[in-house]
């Protein structure tokens, strides 16, 4: 027994199912449908400025030209 799956998408709704393309060279077969459902996101607001001021601190000396560098500078 050899069984071919053909798969078509389409939309359930009030109690039918919409098919989103018609079945080639079927005219009568055994079916089974399986439901997925999508949720949806919710909306993600805008980014908030200044949320992680003040968590990242700089060396007072940070733009100061490193020692290991000195001899490259001259």
């Amino acid at each position: 027994m050899v069984i071919m799956t053909t798969t078509i998408e389409g939309i359930y709704e009030n109690g039918k199912i919409t098919l989103n393309e018609l079945p080639k060279n079927i005219e009568k077969a055994q079916v089974k449908v399986v439901f997925e459902e999508v949720e949806k996101k919710g909306e993600t607001g805008k980014r908030k400025m200044g949320i992680f001021k003040g968590t990242i601190t700089m060396s007072d000396d940070f733009d100061e030209p490193l020692d290991e560098l000195k001899e490259y500078m001259e």
